[in-house]
């Protein structure tokens, strides 16, 4: 189900660093090296696969960046959000 903007800047409210892009939430991560980032991507793959909603990730040499839509829906739901928290959880275990 599309959210409505207002919808999506309160789930946003929950993730620190989350932005809300164009047609899509989005945040990027810093991490120590390359293999840091690579890894952290595997990390996110995994759990993006469990939840069958795949996120468009960019890696650069320390940095990642995951941007979440739900492109069936053309919009952003709240399979975005759930993913972005799982995501998130990622980072403090």
């Amino acid at each position: 189900m599309k959210l409505s903007e207002q919808e999506i800047r309160d789930g946003l409210a929950g993730l620190p660093g989350w932005g809300l892009g164009d047609g899509e939430i989005e945040k990027r991560y810093e991490l120590p090296d390359f293999r840091a980032a690579v890894a952290f991507v595997v990390r996110v793959a995994f759990e993006a696969e469990a939840a069958g909603h795949h996120p468009d990730l960019d890696v650069r040499w320390n940095e990642v960046r995951v941007a979440l839509a739900t492109h069936s829906e053309h919009a952003i739901t709240t399979k975005d959000l759930d993913l972005a928290r799982t995501i998130e959880a990622l980072t403090r275990a």
